[in-house]
């Protein structure tokens, strides 16, 4: 059965949507069938990947209202084990959309099941609030990856994310872990950098990533030519970063996955 994986973080500019891109790739470069869902109205997601949409082309907006299936919604990609469930601004609207459905919160849950017997990785790019989309994507999830990046206020709405995990937990998804979180935009050359690093490893003792992912600019390039890292520039330290995070993610044991740790002591 494939793993459902969330990538969040309320606080934006954290390289959540380069994460899911860029470790999707790289779970599916390694011949794992993977899914990633865009549930970020932005779209990055799917135009990181050379997905371009027409005015009718089905996103999860129409999966979520039930106007198509996954499988109508689903998109090919340039490489062949990873398929895409894309997204536009229409996404804006679903918050409301759903208001009055009968459990709302397991709209994407539901729709994912479906989906677990075809891939073995499923992640889900979520958009930079706490609002009914990353609740829904919590709620579907085995488990979720926190991107933080290396910079001042790195732990800034970390307290904010864990007490939504908890109630995740408590109220909608028991069995929801902590895949790890990532440190992301490493800049070697710069202190303040080793600092935040030392302070996330000390916040989260259990639950970091060993693989840290750097500044790049050939990474930061990639998304405007449609294309993950890996295939853009596979020598490149990025694609490497993110090559060495799929190998952890893919050998991780999911009995040993932590539970979410509670806010005391996180960031304000």
């Amino acid at each position: 059965m494939g793993r459902i994986i969330c990538i969040a973080n309320r606080k934006g500019g954290v390289g959540k949507t380069t994460t899911a891109i860029n470790l999707a790739a790289a779970l599916a470069v390694n011949g794992d069938p993977t899914l990633m869902i865009d549930c970020d109205p932005q779209g990055n997601a799917t135009s990181g990947v050379g997905i371009k949409l027409e005015s009718d082309t089905p996103t999860i907006y129409d999966v979520l209202l039930g106007d198509c299936t996954m499988e109508e919604a689903k998109q090919s990609t340039a490489i062949t084990q990873l398929d895409v469930i894309p997204a536009n601004h229409d996404l804006i609207g679903a918050e409301v959309d759903l208001l009055n459905v009968e459990r709302r919160e397991y709209q994407l849950q539901t729709l994912l099941s479906f989906c677990r017997e075809r891939y073995r990785y499923l992640l889900i790019d979520c958009p930079p609030s706490l609002g009914l989309l990353t609740v829904n994507a919590l709620t579907a999830a085995d488990s979720v990856l926190i991107p933080v990046q290396c910079e001042y206020y790195a732990l800034e709405g970390l307290r904010s994310l864990l007490e939504t995990l908890t109630l995740i937990r408590e109220r909608l998804n028991p069995e929801l872990a902590i895949e790890g979180v990532l440190l992301t935009m490493f800049d070697a050359r710069n202190k303040l950098c080793h600092q935040i690093v030392e302070e996330v490893r000390r916040f989260f003792p259990r639950n970091v990533f060993d693989t840290v992912i750097p500044r790049n600019v050939r990474l930061t390039e990639s998304p405007s030519h449609g294309l993950p890292v890996i295939l853009y520039d596979p020598s490149c330290r990025g694609a490497q970063s993110y090559g060495d995070l799929a190998r952890e993610v893919t050998r991780r044991d999911p009995a040993a996955w932590a539970a979410v740790p509670g806010p005391e002591g996180a960031a304000q």
